[in-house]
Parts: structure tokens; C-alpha cells; sequence
């Protein structure tokens, strides 16, 4: 199972974690060319996100909504750098940016949320981008 599978996992549990896709950047943008990277699987309503997360046991003192490293705490996985960087190579990271920079740990939250979105979880509209 994979990082992002894991995380996909724990805020849908009775999801099939082993079909889930992370989401290549280039299929997040307007006209990027079909055969960049393997499709998403279709999007299957699986809920509301944010009050899932919302829900779990400390939540009220993490910034999960912006925060990659909270947004790991919450869900109780790891998110040293290392597991990052995991998550960030399956994600299909190829910035220049440093890892563990504000930039890197920023592209990876919204691409942990672009994944959960295509893969069928519900993002309010302050999580979409």
C-alpha cells in the first residue's frame, strides 16, 4: 500500500485504498496531455472531507487544512521528512523546490488534496484549487 493510500485509508476506511490513484500534477491542469500519467480511477462520492477530519481527536489544535505535517499528525502517520519525501516522489513531485521548504510542504498538502478529491472525497471550497 502506498503513502498516499494510507492517508486515503484513514479518512475513508471503508474504502478500497488498493484502487486509489494519486492524481499526476499535469492531470490537475487545463489541457495537459492525456498520456503524461496514468488516469485517475472514477470519482466515486465517498463524503465530506473536512468534517471527517474535523470529527477526529485533536483536530480543534492542528492546522490540517493548510498543513501537510498536521494534516499527517492527524491522521496518525508519519510525516517526518523522509515520509515526505515518500509521499512526495509518489505524487509525482518534480519541482525545484527544497524539501521540507514552505513551497515543497505547500504543492504536497494540495496535491494530497487533489488526490483525495479525484478519488472521490468532498473538499469545501477553500480546499479545492
Amino acid at each position: 500500500m502506498g503513502f498516499f493510500s494510507k492517508i486515503f485509508s484513514k479518512i475513508f476506511p471503508s474504502a478500497n485504498a488498493a484502487e486509489v490513484v494519486p492524481v499526476p500534477p499535469a492531470a490537475a491542469s487545463a489541457g495537459a496531455p492525456a498520456s503524461a500519467a496514468p488516469a485517475a480511477p472514477p470519482s466515486i462520492p465517498l463524503g465530506d472531507v473536512a468534517p471527517i477530519l474535523d470529527a477526529m481527536p485533536g483536530a480543534s489544535g492542528l492546522n490540517w487544512r493548510t498543513s501537510i505535517v498536521d494534516l499527517l499528525k492527524l491522521l496518525g502517520l508519519d510525516s517526518s521528512m523522509a515520509a515526505r519525501k515518500e509521499l512526495a516522489g509518489e505524487l509525482f513531485y518534480s519541482g525545484s523546490d527544497e524539501p521540507g521548504s514552505a513551497a515543497w510542504n505547500i504543492w504536497l498538502h494540495k496535491q494530497v488534496m487533489r488526490s483525495i478529491a479525484a478519488n472521490g472525497g468532498t473538499l469545501p471550497p477553500e480546499l479545492r484549487d
